[in-house]
């Protein structure tokens, strides 16, 4: 049945790709997904990215725009009926008037801009459709739920809580397991509390102080409508054997709910949006998984696994394009660069580099372009050399949001402070093992600070800026050629 199934999904698939390919002859498009687990700034990122090509930003290394090949861009239409638009206006005006972060990612949302420019080739003046496709990476870990049973997933999910600090979170989800007869009589009552421990658990698990993110199904941090709905309540059991589920138990109660997730809430995700992506960026909080120490990095480099794993790549192709869209570039960020210094960037890149190699060589291998880049789409910071006695040191500069605390100081968010970031190991492979923290220039611990956005000042065509680290790069690679 669930060949079946894969088959139906992938002429569906097909076909809608031939005719998304007959619309793109005549009106060329790319479709860039951005994702990233919580707190990683994918909607900061994206409101950076559309200020800048709307409003002409500071991107020498973006090419089109530096040497002035790109007239004007254009905010156009939502493209699809059905999914919401991305609040651009909102989130800019947040940043720049109110200097607060934007709301972040909790559903899939897309913005098109229509991109006028000259190309290098011909000195023809073409358009290139951008759709912006935002969502949680979160739902991306669920995508290999879709090859995967009931019984393998509880066995999975079972085993990695047992291990790290993940046992103590999950010490009350266990306790009640240990209640359950997996081949007793199905009990909606023993399901809901299961599905509610079995979600608390996975909330503790990203609490900033864990800051785990290998925490599938996505949606049970993500509910929105479906809360409370039976696709909702299931939770792992703890099977004795492979045996298939005996009708009318527990057992074929989770299952079932299992397997209702994954057309409920997984293959319409893949099929309406995931499936239709030509470049994708994964923005990664590698901080946060330094804050929490080796486990917390173990665990977010099995999630950026498996999320990578999801990923259709390869070159495109007409082939490709007509029967089986591939995503043929991908570029993985280590965002919040401006809370180190500058020499500690190159760091930040080998360590993300090292944390997806596996996952990289083989997106190469089936001839997708992939790269790396440490950033910061909005900068909170700027760099200065602070003089402590005879000595002087770099330090990063900024304003702590409203009631940041740093030992007995509390920040009124107005106040801008220096703080003095440590230095990351030159071998990332420390990182995994024995880590204890950053080495720091002094016995500030500025790490778990968060810092406003900066004040903006007016640019040449009278918007605010919005300063950045290597947003300029990024763009390059994931839409240089196809402005060329």
């Amino acid at each position: 049945m669930a060949s079946l199934i894969n088959i139906a999904e992938e002429i569906r698939l097909a076909g809608r790709a031939l005719g998304e390919f007959g619309a793109g002859l005549f009106n060329p498009t790319v479709r860039l997904g951005v994702t990233g687990l919580s707190g990683a700034g994918k909607t900061v990122f994206i409101t950076a990215l559309v200020h800048h090509l709307l409003h002409g930003g500071r991107l020498p290394v973006f090419e089109p725009l530096s040497s002035g090949r790109i007239a004007r861009a254009r905010l156009e239409p939502q493209p699809d009926d059905a999914v919401p638009r991305f609040d651009y206006e909102t989130h800019v005006r947040a940043l720049t008037e109110e200097r607060r972060w934007p709301e972040s990612t909790s559903r899939v949302s897309e913005l098109r801009v229509a991109i006028d420019y000259q190309s290098a080739r011909s000195g023809r003046d073409r358009t290139l459709t951008l759709d912006i496709v935002d969502y949680p990476g979160e739902w991306l870990l669920d995508l290999p739920l879709l090859a995967t049973s009931y019984s393998q997933w509880s066995a999975d999910t079972l085993r990695l809580s047992h291990s790290g600090p993940r046992a103590l979170l999950a010490s009350r989800w266990h306790k009640h397991l240990a209640t359950l007869n997996a081949v007793g009589p199905e009990n909606e009552q023993a399901a809901l509390q299961a599905a509610q421990l079995f979600t608390e658990y996975l909330k503790a698990c990203r609490d900033e102080r864990y800051a785990m993110r290998l925490l599938p199904p996505g949606r049970f941090l993500m509910p929105g409508d479906l809360a409370g709905s039976p696709a909702l309540t299931f939770a792992p059991l703890e099977l004795s054997t492979p045996a298939p589920a005996s009708a009318g138990s527990l057992h074929a109660m989770m299952e079932r709910r299992y397997e209702a997730y994954k057309d409920v809430v997984v293959r319409p995700f893949y099929r309406e949006h995931f499936a239709r992506l030509d470049r994708q960026i994964v923005l990664v909080d590698a901080l946060a998984a330094f804050n929490a120490g080796p486990d917390a990095v173990k665990d977010l480099e099995g999630a950026l696994a498996a999320i990578l794993g999801s990923f259709r790549t390869g070159r495109s192709t007409i082939a490709s394009a007509l029967f089986r869209p591939r995503i043929d570039r991908i570029l993985f960020a280590a965002t919040k660069a401006d809370h180190l210094h500058h020499s500690n960037h190159d760091r930040l890149e080998r360590f993300l580099a090292r944390m997806t190699e596996r996952a990289v060589e083989r997106a190469k291998f089936s001839g997708a372009s992939v790269d790396v880049v440490a950033l910061a789409a909005v900068r909170a910071t700027h760099e200065a050399m602070v003089a402590r006695g005879r000595d002087k040191l770099a330090a990063i500069t900024g304003t702590p949001l409203a009631g940041e605390r740093l030992g007995s100081d509390s920040f009124d968010g107005e106040t801008e402070i220096a703080a003095f970031p440590g230095d990351l190991p030159d071998d990332p492979a420390v990182l995994f093992k024995n880590f204890t923290g950053l080495t720091k220039a002094d016995e500030t611990d500025y790490r778990f600070l968060r810092f406003r956005p900066p004040r903006t000042e007016p640019g040449p065509a009278g918007a605010p800026t919005l300063p950045h680290i290597r947003l300029d790069r990024a763009l390059q690679f994931l839409l240089g050629d196809r402005l060329a």
